[in-house]
């Protein structure tokens, strides 16, 4: 069985006014306030890019703890968002957020558990070689 390796969020908010996911401050506030609630550790300068015309944004932020990425559809009123921690930790009330922040009608959250999961013919994890050494070379 392969060892617990975080939690992942996938986030779909719908129904959000078309002018703000094309806003890219708005987008970028909302993040910022995920990171900030989820007590999230930012490495280095989130990446964005707004796309020309009536497209929308993305954004990605890697994380101490792994990543954070967004993609907004204005078109269809949609926003996209993955986070993923590779330790355990509480989630975030994503209704209310991306509603106070961006306007989401509607949200759905899927979480998973990541690594924990032994599926049939799992062949076991092989020992590192110097386990039986006390660990790792430095």
């Amino acid at each position: 069985m392969i060892p617990d390796t975080g939690l992942e969020w996938i986030v779909d908010a719908r129904g959000c006014p078309a002018e703000s996911l094309r806003d890219l401050p708005a987008v970028r506030r909302c993040c910022e306030r995920i990171v900030r609630e989820m007590t999230l550790h930012v490495v280095g300068q989130p990446q964005w890019r707004q796309f020309d015309g009536p497209g929308g944004v993305t954004g990605l932020y890697l994380l101490s703890e792994s990543h954070l990425s967004v993609h907004t559809f204005p078109e269809f009123g949609l926003l996209c968002l993955n986070v993923y921690c590779c330790r355990p930790r509480s989630g975030l009330d994503w209704e209310r957020v991306l509603n106070e922040e961006l306007g989401a009608a509607a949200v759905v959250v899927r979480q998973l558990t990541r690594g924990l999961h032994e599926l049939p013919g799992d062949r076991p994890v092989p020992q590192s070689p110097w386990a039986d050494l006390g660990g790792e070379p430095t």
